[in-house]
């Protein structure tokens, strides 16, 4: 098993994309790249922290790629916008890599030169880290399977993602 961690905008939104990939076994919530120890979602949500709201991603190799992750993750979400997701706005927002090895960093390079060669507008996505990983709170964990789908932004912002995701890579979905 391995780990990937990226920051793409709201972590419910992420979770959701992700949970749906075979060979990925857990997405968990959390927040990451700030200077405050043990945040909450109320002062991640401030923008004073630098944290990211993000997801870890445990993955089995032999069935996605840490490459095909990264497609998917620059599939599903614009990684053209600076601090921002649409709506949401504020570095806790931003489109972040989060490498957990020197490889991870080599791929992590690689899929923004790769998600960049079809957009006109530049990749704003960063590389950051080594940083420390801190779980959301409970609340937070599979949202959009427990409670996200009576979200009015959920329910605007979710399903386009797995559209994106199911017509992109059906291949990669779980059965």
């Amino acid at each position: 098993m391995q780990e990937a961690i990226f920051a793409g905008g709201c972590f419910w939104c992420t979770e959701a994309v992700f949970n749906d990939i075979a060979g990925v076994h857990s997405v968990e919530s959390g927040y990451i790249g700030g200077a405050n120890a043990n945040p909450t979602y109320r002062q991640v949500c401030s923008g004073t922290t630098g944290h990211a709201e993000a997801i870890k991603i445990a993955f089995d190799p032999e069935v996605v790629s840490y490459d095909d992750l990264l497609d998917i993750f620059f599939a599903t979400h614009d990684p053209t916008q600076l601090n921002r997701q649409g709506n949401d706005i504020g570095t806790q927002y931003r489109s972040a890599i989060f490498p957990l090895d020197d490889d991870q960093r080599a791929a992590a390079a690689a899929g923004i030169e790769r998600a960049g060669a079809d957009r006109s507008e530049p990749i704003v996505t960063t590389i950051e880290g080594p940083a420390t990983w801190y779980v959301a709170e409970d609340y937070h964990q599979q949202y959009w399977a427990d409670e996200g789908r009576g979200n009015p932004y959920c329910v605007a912002t979710i399903p386009p993602k797995l559209q994106k995701l199911r017509t992109s890579f059906a291949d990669k979905l779980k059965d």
